[in-house]
């Protein structure tokens, strides 16, 4: 399983038991491991960082610019976060990093329906933050 710390900051457990770090890249990295893998949710490139990472162009309040790719990245996230540190980031780690996780929460096996409490309940109470993005979610799967 994943080496995040299951107790640190921003880490989001799914129902298997993978860890997934959710975090806004406007706030320093915080202490502790490295990712391993991270996917990044910015409207523009993002930094080159020291691990691996993959972007998906998804601009601030908006859904992503190419759903194929989107569900792409998310499944790749998710299986990697079966044996790898994967990281979710967006400029904020609110409501683009929330939707996100909630859908690899879908992936995990949580009802569509209920991705957004799932993960406004263990990661943030300010997680997904459009109704557009809630939408998104309880489509995914």
């Amino acid at each position: 399983m994943s080496g995040w710390p299951p107790d640190a900051p921003g880490v989001l457990r799914l129902p298997s038991g993978r860890l997934v770090r959710g975090r806004g890249l406007a706030r320093p990295l915080p202490d502790g491991p490295r990712p391993e893998f991270a996917l990044y949710l910015l409207g523009q490139e993002p930094p080159v960082v020291e691990w691996e990472s993959r972007w998906l162009r998804w601009p601030d309040f908006r859904l992503p610019a190419d759903r194929g790719d989107a569900g792409e990245a998310l499944r790749e996230a998710w299986s990697r976060a079966a044996a790898e540190r994967v990281e979710v980031a967006c400029k904020g780690g609110r409501g683009r990093t929330g939707t996100a996780l909630a859908c690899l929460a879908v992936l995990d096996g949580v009802p569509s329906k209920e991705a957004v409490a799932y993960v406004r309940e263990r990661y943030s109470p300010h997680a997904v933050e459009t109704w557009g993005q809630r939408r998104f979610v309880a489509r995914f799967g």
